[in-house]
């Protein structure tokens, strides 16, 4: 199965990434590592487009055809980049569910985007201001786990649930 995640960032994708793909034994795929190492071996941020997505794509896609399930941890602004997640559980032949993070409470959203620390050296994180300035489309037929409030377990279990269904 493919778990295409979306979301802005600071709403809390990669801390929910990362423990349900321990919960569940999934690969945890993320854009953010990817794009920092193109930008470490010397492709100007600026040129990066949909470079780390498709790199995250084709790894995502070489995964699922060995039958492991693949967590995309992805902003995924637009309808372009989740119709190119379909498009990979198509070709590999795996069921998909589209989950969208949010964080409803507007404070807290900005207060977690404001003291996010980077876990992987050299990344430049988003001011409030860039995530605000963000093209971010609405995203029709995802599951929605919103964050605000929450620890990250409950937004995990909730998750889990999801997945259970048809």
């Amino acid at each position: 199965m493919l778990i295409i995640l979306g979301g802005l960032p600071g709403t809390g994708k990669t801390t929910i990434a990362r423990e349900l793909a321990r919960k569940i034994g999934a690969t945890h795929i993320r854009v953010d590592t990817i794009e920092r190492e193109l930008v470490r071996i010397g492709i100007p941020h600026a040129e990066l487009d949909d470079k780390g997505y498709r790199i995250a794509m084709r790894v995502a896609e070489d995964n699922l055809c060995l039958a492991q399930t693949v967590i995309a941890d992805t902003v995924n602004p637009v309808g372009e980049s989740r119709f190119a997640w379909r498009a990979v559980a198509v070709r590999a032949r795996a069921a998909f569910k589209e989950i969208e993070i949010v964080c409803s409470d507007v404070a807290l959203h900005r207060a977690r985007v404001e003291a996010r620390q980077t876990d992987i050296e050299g990344l430049k994180l988003p001011s409030w201001e860039d995530v605000l300035a963000r093209e971010y489309e609405p995203w029709r037929g995802a599951h929605v786990v919103d964050t605000a409030g929450r620890e990250p377990a409950p937004c995990v279990a909730e998750m889990q649930s999801l997945l259970r269904r048809p």
